[in-house]
């Protein structure tokens, strides 16, 4: 299974508007709709994709949020989300293309009416290969220069009607040599620029509470991203990822700490990988929001 940034990587940046389905789900804790992250039926959406996302609507979901669209064409997403009844608010682009193609990225969402344009994965100021071919690690002064980056994104992205944002995986709260990279996120972003979305599940892996987070703040955060891990594996390892409710990450109190900002909009549930059929998988993870009291 490739990696969740080459995928950004390589998947074509587009986004696409449809329009609501006659039926809401909604995810009870927060009395949202019910979201998810299409990254979760990558392998699906490349062998069928009308297909998959029927079978996503069907398993309860009504918000959607892209991380590419295969190579289609606006008017064709917009055609394939209006069928299966999926309304597209949100996409995802790795930071590598919206630096080479901010512009073109931001005027499809725009034609599309997509609400939100989310920085999915960082880069380095210097974008060229360090040592071996690899990637650059990033640098604190790296976090700081992409702040600003994503200050004049939001900027540009507000005049257009639409919200930049960043999602975070687990490398922004480690601690680098000057700081740690999601506290400089949260000092030097511009709130009225840039949004986040909470990935809580990776926040729990990284040693973070999302609860936490939310409360010390509360008006940064527009999405989330639940998903669930397995935190101490038996027989060790490190985390892995699993169904809503199948492993250690508790959501109650997380809903209940979002419940008390208006600030968040949107629920995505995104599963990386399947313990099961993928169709029950997505079917449990929508029934655990469903039924979830907090």
């Amino acid at each position: 299974m490739i990696s969740r940034r080459k995928f950004l990587g390589s998947a074509s940046a587009a986004a696409a508007y449809a329009a609501w389905g006659s039926t809401v789900s909604y995810a009870t804790p927060l009395n949202l709709p019910l979201g998810i992250q299409l990254y979760s039926v990558r392998q699906q959406l490349a062998k069928d994709y009308d297909a998959t996302l029927a079978e996503v609507a069907s398993a309860g979901f009504t918000e959607v949020e892209a991380a590419g669209f295969y190579n289609r064409s606006a008017a064709e997403v917009k055609q394939a989300m209006q069928k299966a009844k999926l309304h597209c608010v949100s996409s995802h682009h790795p930071f590598g293309d919206l630096r080479k193609k901010f512009d073109e990225i931001l005027a499809f969402n725009k034609e599309l009416g997509v609400g939100y344009m989310i920085c999915s994965s960082p880069g380095p100021k210097d974008p060229t290969p360090g040592e071996g071919g690899k990637p650059r690690a990033m640098t604190i002064e790296d976090w700081r220069w992409i702040s600003g980056q994503f200050n004049e994104m939001g900027e540009k992205t507000k005049a257009a009607g639409i919200t930049f944002g960043y999602h975070n995986h687990i490398h922004e709260f480690d601690q680098l040599d000057g700081g740690v990279p999601y506290t400089e996120l949260l000092k030097l972003t511009d709130p009225a620029k840039v949004t986040l979305e909470l990935d809580c599940g990776w926040a729990m892996v990284a040693g973070h509470n999302p609860v936490d987070l939310m409360r010390d703040h509360p008006n940064r955060f527009s999405m989330l991203h639940v998903k669930d891990f397995k935190l101490k594996p038996a027989g060790g390892g490190e985390a892995k990822v699993t169904e809503l409710g199948l492993g250690d990450i508790d959501y109650r109190p997380i809903f209940q700490q979002a419940a008390k900002t208006q600030k968040l909009k949107h629920i995505f549930v995104e599963q990386e990988a399947f313990d099961m059929p993928y169709m029950e998988s997505l079917k449990t993870d929508a029934n655990y929001l469903k039924n979830l009291k907090v």
